[in-house]
């Protein structure tokens, strides 16, 4: 059934995870000639794990506007083919150097370095290719807007720009919660406002409810990014998968280190009471993205 069957966001999120990873897999090359390697690392760092939240972000704003189920599930696996290069990338030895990811070894743990680096180059290749595919919407200019919006949301006004402050601040311990807050819009909250505003581009919707949806991406991006930092500092990591305290112990600045423990979480909560309000404008059948906003408070990993 439809994502806009589900009441509940845990089952429906289930849904959109199942949904996505067998689309991610068919799109992902397969064969055993020389390439076959990188072919392994794509599959190995992109299927598998992860909660696919941008993904159901994806699937749930475009049931705001009818959108055909297999268009926006083609949109969706372009975003978390990106967000999986940034991941095999951001646990390269130059960048944050983690042996772990998803709860098994990073992707240049299991390859090599070099492997790992042609695998996140051809992952976000790939997502541009689904994107511009007229499978994925029948209007060219629909596809056009889709490859520009996602390309500046990962690129240098994007990610790329927010990992570039964060790799910095690794040696400014004193930065203040505007720079803080500004990195993080950057380095996390570009990719979710495209996962939260690509079913208004996919179904032409008027601006104003375009504006909606990045508005509530704001406010959810930085409450996901308090609840990161505040899963570094309390958080099992055997649920998350990978090391903890890693910022405190290389003495960066967070939203944790600035606002304290109970602030962070209180202010987490609420961006994402915020968030929910955002979506006023389309009343019941935003409700999966309002429990949603609740979800990036409240989950454990």
């Amino acid at each position: 059934m439809p994502l806009s069957a589900y009441r509940q966001f845990e089952p429906a999120l289930a849904y959109a995870a199942e949904s996505t990873e067998r689309t991610m897999d068919r799109l992902i090359p397969k064969g055993d000639a020389g390439e076959a390697r990188v072919f392994e690392a794509m599959r190995y760092s992109s299927l598998g794990g992860g909660k696919r939240l941008r993904a159901f972000f994806v699937l749930a704003s475009s049931t705001l506007f009818k959108v055909s189920p297999s268009s926006a599930l083609r949109v969706a696996s372009a975003i978390e083919f990106v967000h999986a290069y940034s991941l095999i990338h951001d646990d390269l030895p130059a960048m944050d150097d983690d042996d772990l990811r998803r709860g098994k070894p990073s992707c240049h743990r299991q390859f090599d370095e070099a492997t790992a680096i042609l695998a996140g180059d051809a992952l976000q290749a790939l997502a541009f290719e689904v994107l511009a595919h007229e499978a994925t919407h029948g209007d060219s200019a629909v596809r056009a807007v889709l490859v520009a919006e996602l390309a500046k949301a990962a690129g240098a006004q994007g990610m790329v720009g927010g990992q570039m402050l964060d790799l910095l601040a690794e040696t400014q311990p004193d930065l203040s919660i505007g720079a803080i807050t500004r990195l993080q819009r950057l380095k996390t909250g570009a990719l979710i406002s495209f996962s939260c505003t690509a079913g208004a581009i996919l179904g032409k919707a008027a601006e104003p409810l375009r504006a909606a949806l990045a508005a509530y991406a704001h406010d959810l991006g930085l409450a996901f990014q308090i609840v990161d930092d505040l899963l570094d500092v309390e958080g099992d990591p055997a649920e998350l998968g990978k090391a903890t305290r890693k910022d405190a112990d290389a003495g960066k600045a967070t939203f944790v280190s600035i606002l304290g423990l109970e602030r962070a979480r209180s202010q987490a909560t609420l961006l994402a009471q915020q968030a929910a309000a955002h979506l006023e404008p389309f009343g019941g059948p935003a409700d999966l993205l309002k429990q949603a906003a609740k979800f990036v408070v409240t989950r454990r990993s």
